[in-house]
């Protein structure tokens, strides 16, 4: 209830131009709206012009008075920008199926969840990667972000040859994936 409160002053805010409330709604949102727009073939830039437009929008809504709001507005902004961008890939010719109808094939709800809970558990993750120490976490990092194969990680981490490598790999995997799940199951 108190957020649903809140969400209606954010309207009522942006509706008569609070900076402070259009700022509160651009902080909950464009970062969510950046990374769809650029996992969509999209740049920053575009996410920002998509943004822009869903708070026009919203603030013309908003401005009507009779404006009611069924949904978080996050999802709101979400389903606005979404619709915005993938029409917007439509007319560049980056997006072969019909806009018309999205609504029914694709739930913003189910979309949203699912995106905030990726993000989620990225942070638990970076958490339980940043608690690892040391030599596991650069082990690791060498191997999956840099792809580098295992004799030049034995090379790397001074061990006598690539099979001692690949055991410290396992076992310092098996640490974070046990910090991982601490930190997960704690979280839900």
């Amino acid at each position: 209830m108190k957020a649903e409160i809140n969400e209606q002053a954010l309207l009522k805010g942006l509706a008569n131009n609070d900076t402070k409330a259009i700022e509160a709604i651009y902080k909950s949102n464009f970062n969510m709206i950046q990374s769809f727009v650029t996992n969509n073939n999209g740049t920053y830039d575009d996410a920002r012009d998509i943004f822009q437009e869903a708070m026009i929008a919203l603030y013309e809504k908003a401005q009507g008075g009779s404006f009611v709001l069924t949904s978080k507005l996050n999802t709101y902004v979400y389903s606005i920008c979404r619709r915005l961008w993938l029409k917007r890939l439509q007319q560049l010719g980056r997006y072969s199926n019909q806009i018309d109808g999205l609504e029914e094939a694709v739930s913003v709800e189910e979309d949203l969840e699912t995106h905030l809970k990726r993000n989620a558990e990225f942070t638990i993750m970076d958490r339980a990667l940043n608690s690892l120490g040391e030599p596991c976490k650069s082990l690791l990092e060498g191997f999956y972000l840099k792809q580098l194969d295992m004799q030049a990680l034995a090379k790397e981490f001074g061990y006598t040859n690539a099979h001692n490598a690949k055991n410290q790999k396992y076992k310092c995997l098996m640490r974070l994936k046990k910090l991982f799940f601490t930190q997960y199951n704690i979280g839900e």
